[in-house]
């Protein structure tokens, strides 16, 4: 079996929210929140926080989390998660599972169901996560992100658009969210972050579509879960009333 890790990129400089990862949600910094609900995954064996500003760094050293400090030069979450992975001198078959920063709402079974599909099929370097979608506006929006899946659960595009698209448009017809969160073998994680972006990725503005258009596979995992990403004001405040409600005690 081996080594499964989970890396969590943090860093300061927001475009949209500057600081997010320490923003206060329950009376804790949102990369705690992430952290400790990441800590409760079974299948890791590690969770370490990758960051490049020491702020974030102290808020999780200083309640009990591991933490170190990433290069603030990164262009995305991946290399930084790359970087982390060199500096734990991980195996070329450990898992490494990368959980986004500002998803305070997951849940440990979506690691767990992520690194343990991945574990199981050799010949795949990387999967990632999605959940059935029924919402008209969440297929038509384009900052979700919809994946089309072949007969084996491998990713065949991912897209901002509607996929798949119902000839007739009368109907919004069945298709996967994406979720983003991603494990990867640490051989080809270290590969990817050298190879150069493709022009779907450029276009779409979606790093996984590298993967595809250099010919690796992405498995999916489907899980039933889902959560909700702070990438502006609206969303943190969308979170914080959920997390009142449904984590009262947290």
């Amino acid at each position: 079996m081996p080594k499964v890790v989970g890396i969590i990129p943090a860093r300061y400089g927001s475009q949209r929210l500057p600081g997010k990862m320490l923003a206060t949600i329950l009376d804790r910094p949102m990369i705690l929140h992430v952290y400790q609900r990441a800590a409760r995954a079974a299948s890791l064996e590690q969770v370490v926080v990758a960051t490049d500003d020491s702020r974030i760094q102290e808020a999780v050293v200083t309640s009990g989390g591991e933490a170190l400090m990433t290069s603030p030069d990164h262009a995305s979450g991946t290399d930084r998660v790359a970087e982390a992975a060199r500096h734990l001198r991980l195996p070329d078959d450990a898992i490494v599972v990368n959980i986004q920063g500002d998803e305070p709402l997951l849940e440990a079974e979506m690691l767990d169901s992520l690194a343990t599909g991945l574990v199981g099929i050799e010949e795949v370097p990387m999967a990632t996560l999605a959940r059935p979608g029924t919402d008209n506006a969440d297929y038509r929006d384009p900052a979700v992100v919809k994946v089309v899946l072949d007969s084996r659960s491998r990713a065949l595009y991912f897209s901002r658009t509607p996929i798949p698209a119902a000839r007739d448009g009368s109907s919004t017809p069945p298709y996967y969210k994406h979720l983003g969160f991603y494990a990867y073998r640490n051989s080809f994680l270290q590969q990817f972050a050298e190879l150069p972006a493709g022009r779907l990725e450029d276009l779409e503005k979606l790093e996984q579509l590298r993967a595809l258009e250099h010919g690796f596979p992405i498995l999916v995992v489907v899980t039933h879960l889902d959560t909700i990403s702070v990438d502006t004001a609206e969303d943190l405040a969308r979170v914080r009333r959920v997390m009142v409600k449904k984590y009262p005690q947290e």
